[in-house]
């Protein structure tokens, strides 16, 4: 885990008080486990553009968010063949290794997917009819951790952000800024010429923070506080907060997501 702290953003270090104020909006996971998809794409993958539009169809054809959150991270490491994609950061290509280490490949790739911390391979044609029985099996199963994730009002200081976890084993939180209803035009590289659209891509990515022994025997807990930056021209509508607790080995015990207050 220690290459991910390494290609942190620097909105990780921003600390404020808890988001306790009116106006102020939460959410609780539930008790069955929530699947988390994780999409690694590129604008420089000329096979990406499917997957991204898969990922962006999955609520309308519908996986609800007491299903599913869906995270597309964008990698940095096609940023050199002709095209940087403005999405991309090293901290997701550094995830992307990490989850490929722990699966036992040796093979990093555009577009892969991931649900709850497994690869599901086969491309946007087999996810079509593997990701809802994947999802389906994860929902069956009982959560073994608790998130709570409770936001402010958006403002020109940012979005407020409080996320708390407990669960009765060893874990990690992680917290991503999530933004969708993005466009971008693409004038180099593999999709030169095309008109992207991405939904559910993260923005920020917090610091991991382990989940220490707690108050309560057999508990431990962890609590992230911040002010998150809004991305230039974001809409707060479009805007939401994901939060996962995932083990050193990958699985993942519980995930959440809740859209940006009156989003």
């Amino acid at each position: 885990m220690k290459q991910l702290i390494l290609g942190l953003t620097a909105a990780a270090a921003l600390n404020v008080a808890p988001v306790l104020a009116a106006g102020s909006c939460s959410e609780h996971s539930p008790s069955h486990r929530v699947a988390l998809l994780e999409l690694y794409t590129s604008e420089g993958c000329s096979s990406c553009p499917p997957a991204d539009q898969y990922m962006g169809s999955l609520r309308a054809a519908g996986v609800t968010p007491e299903q599913a959150v869906l995270l597309a991270l964008h990698v940095d490491y096609w940023n050199d063949i002709g095209w940087k994609d403005p999405f991309s950061q090293a901290a997701y290509s550094a995830r992307q290794r990490w989850l490929t280490k722990l699966a036992g490949s040796r093979t990093v790739y555009t577009p892969e997917l991931f649900v709850a911390g497994q690869e599901l391979r086969g491309g946007v044609e087999r996810w079509t009819g593997g990701v809802p029985a994947a999802v389906r099996r994860i929902n069956a199963q009982a959560a073994q951790a608790d998130i709570r994730i409770s936001l402010g009002q958006a403002s020109a200081a940012g979005l407020p952000v409080e996320v708390n976890a407990s669960a009765a084993r060893d874990g990690t939180l992680f917290v991503a800024l999530v933004e969708s209803g993005l466009a971008s035009k693409v004038t180099a590289g593999e999709n030169s010429g095309r008109l992207l659209r991405h939904d559910h891509v993260v923005r920020t990515w917090l610091a991991p923070v382990p989940l220490s022994s707690g108050d309560k025997a057999g508990i431990n807990m962890a609590t992230v506080t911040r002010t998150l930056p809004l991305p230039p021209g974001a809409a707060p509508g479009r805007l939401g907060v994901s939060a996962f607790v995932q083990s050193e080995r990958g699985e993942v015990l519980q995930a959440l997501s809740l859209p940006a207050c009156g989003g």
